[in-house]
């Protein structure tokens, strides 16, 4: 090719093969190798050097490609009207271009008075593109996008999802109708999946997309039947009926009224402005939604101007798709140091070669334990994808097996405690190993005072965790209960200490012996032993006496105590050197007033689940956990499918939604106010 750089020529070469061999992992072995992120840089590198010199442009070009070749273990099906995919926009100015184009290809410069263009604008699903053909108003095939002409008979497999009418209901029903979605896997399927797949030792998938694509390919139905599949219906293709909606919005409308599932968010703006914003509140919402989403879509709503404006070689002249920051990169792994928890766990921490995934910098990514480790192959020197999503510790989620170099070392457990050189042990059934140092261990010590210390146990305030490393490593203090000995003067003199502040310290502490039973067991550090299970403890019994003395049959009586928590309860108060603790804590004051059990008042609310979201302007987050406790109710920090009430005050988010989308039923803080006073 005259006057085309060789390095040019070169680069050209294998960006293509790189992105023909991505093609082929993502939409025929449904097991990428790249993030997103990865494939949208090569691919606009391969577009820039075709835009620059367009001789190189040929016919197998991955530009020129809508997807991947055709699955060959299903039937295949043709597309009547070809499947494309969407063009990308990756800023303000790519958008403000996009609608520009719009404009002159309508030729509204020419108008005195041009309008602005209105947008249907919604999320981006990240799942798998399906065609659904009805004949009749009966669904007759299924189908996966495939290379976008081509794609794969997925009837039986789409049959199975819930979301996807087997039959249209309603009025005006078109005698031929094929509905485009996309099917997707909601996050609580997702982690649900994967946390089966890991109690059976099987392979667990890298993302909700990747576990929806798993699930489509099935050759038995039965499997895609056990998979909590969804589908949202965005467009349509082939149409035959009397009659046909004017624009986007009023065709999804009409789908909605024949039976299928819609997106909640979809709206329509006007002009690019309002698309923006757009971008902005969905952004915004995006780590609380149910379900992943990579962009948002915006086509002209007029599809009448939609016809008007046709298509290029690939995409719609009339959509496209703006991206969101990825939440998968690519970096390396350069070490992995292994941290000591408060209980002992032994946790292999991830040092990564910073990378910006979610949002921020990432340095960091849990590993979890040693079947993590030995699960994804791992070794010191891979390149690894790092997925981070919301306020989610950053995961290492695959290993890119194709790029380990010569030189990668195996991460080694320890054997030995990295603090204390005790050993490091792996009970029987449990995946964490854990140092056997126990207070011994100089990590432990440290954790189990910042426990101790916290709000939500005895609430000893200026008590940081810097000053708690510091007094364990100047052998100040060796437990929790030398905090009770702590002088003024000891204290002044350490970093950042002035006689002021630690007045105000040593006053903490001794404010803090005045607590409750359950703040007190809470405070201890049992296992598993949380505050809904401390509190449930303190209803139950009445007295620490009670609880220490109980065996694992009376503790077993105990709603939500389990055969687990039993026995790291048990195994707590026989530990003497937690006894000689707990001895050396009243000695020292903390108290606390023991429960009437035959005083109690009823429980209403007993074995149901309550969450607190949002603020409180009427009372206190604490004051309504408390009196939601005294009730009988759990108080938990999450929303299930177990959640029994949600309460929401002002600035209620991802739990709110989450709630919304589990169907759970929500009440302000005036409604709950009044529940109470009706209650109690």
């Amino acid at each position: 090719m005259a006057n085309i750089p060789e390095h040019v020529l070169s680069e050209y070469e294998r960006l293509k093969d790189e992105l023909n061999q991505h093609n082929h992992r993502y939409y025929v072995l449904d097991d990428p190798a790249v993030p997103d992120s990865e494939y949208d840089r090569q691919m606009r590198l391969l577009q820039d050097l075709e835009q620059r010199y367009p001789t190189l442009l040929t016919p197998d070009s991955p530009s020129q490609r809508v997807g991947g070749v055709a699955l060959t273990a299903f039937t295949q099906v043709r597309h009547d009207i070809a499947m494309l995919s969407l063009d990308n926009a990756f800023s303000d100015a790519e958008l403000e271009d996009f609608d520009r184009r719009i404009k002159d290809r309508l030729n509204y410069a020419a108008q005195e008075q041009a309008p602005e263009i209105e947008f249907a604008c919604e999320p981006k699903l990240d799942g798998v593109a399906v065609s659904l053909l009805y004949l009749d108003g009966l669904l007759v095939r299924g189908a996966t996008r495939g290379d976008g002409m081509v794609g794969e008979d997925i009837t039986a497999n789409v049959r199975t999802i819930n979301s996807i009418p087997l039959k249209l209901v309603g009025e005006n029903i078109p005698e031929l109708l094929e509905v485009r979605g996309e099917i997707y896997l909601p996050r609580a399927g997702f982690d649900a999946l994967n946390a089966k797949a890991i109690n059976a030792g099987d392979k667990t998938f890298v993302n909700p997309r990747n576990a929806a694509a798993g699930s489509l390919r099935q050759l038995d139905s039965k499997i895609t039947a056990s998979r909590p599949l969804e589908m949202c219906a965005y467009s349509v293709g082939q149409f035959q009926a009397q009659t046909k909606p004017d624009t986007h919005l009023a065709m999804l409308s009409a789908l909605r009224n024949w039976g299928f599932k819609i997106n909640q968010h979809v709206e329509a703006v006007v002009g690019v402005a309002d698309c923006q914003d757009y971008y902005s509140r969905l952004a915004e919402r995006r780590d609380s939604l149910a379900y992943d989403i990579d962009g948002i879509v915006y086509k002209v709503n007029d599809l009448h101007l939609q016809q008007r404006l046709g298509f290029v070689a690939k995409a719609p002249r009339w959509a496209i798709a703006r991206k969101f920051p990825a939440q998968e990169e690519m970096t390396k792994l350069l070490d992995v140091e292994f941290q000591v928890g408060r209980t002992g766990a032994v946790t292999p921490v991830a040092r990564l070669e910073p990378v910006f995934v979610g949002g921020v910098t990432v340095s960091n990514a849990t590993l979890h334990n040693g079947d993590e480790i030995k699960r994804l192959g791992i070794c010191i020197g891979d390149t690894v994808i790092i997925r981070r999503a919301g306020d989610v510790i950053p995961q290492v989620a695959k290993v890119i097996l194709e790029k380990r170099p010569a030189n990668a070392q195996p991460i080694v457990f320890p054997e030995r405690c990295p603090v204390c050189q005790s050993s490091v042990r792996r009970a029987e059934g449990e995946a964490v190993a854990r140092c056997s140092g126990g207070l011994f261990c100089g990590a432990q010590i440290k954790q189990a005072i910042k426990h101790f210390a916290s709000r939500k146990a005895m609430d000893i305030d200026g008590l940081g965790d810097k000053l708690v490393d510091l007094l364990v490593d100047q052998n100040v203090i060796f437990s929790v209960a030398d905090l009770y000995d702590l002088r003024a003067e000891q204290l002044v003199g350490l970093e950042r200490m002035a006689d002021k502040s630690a007045a105000n310290l040593v006053a903490a502490i001794e404010s803090s012996k005045q607590t409750s039973l359950a703040k007190f067991l809470y405070a201890l550090g049992i296992r598993e032993v949380g505050e809904a299970t401390s509190q449930t403890l303190a209803n139950n019994f009445g007295s620490l006496e009670a609880v220490a003395a109980a065996d694992a049959d009376q503790l077993l009586e105990v709603d939500d105590i389990g055969p687990v928590v039993a026995r790291h309860i048990v195994n707590f108060f026989r530990n003497p050197d937690n006894v000689s603790i707990i001895e050396a804590l009243r000695a020292a004051g903390v108290n606390w007033p023991d429960i009437d059990q035959n005083a109690q008042v009823s429980q209403p609310l007993k074995g149901q689940t309550w969450v607190l979201t949002g603020g409180m302007e009427m009372l206190s987050r604490a004051e309504a956990k408390d009196r939601l406790q005294a009730l009988g109710a759990k108080v938990a920090g999450s929303v299930s499918a177990k959640t029994s009430q949600v309460v929401a005050g002002p600035g209620a988010g991802s739990k709110l939604a989450k709630a919304q989308s589990l169907d759970i039923p929500v009440m302000d803080e005036a409604e709950f106010l009044l529940f109470l006073n009706n209650t109690e």
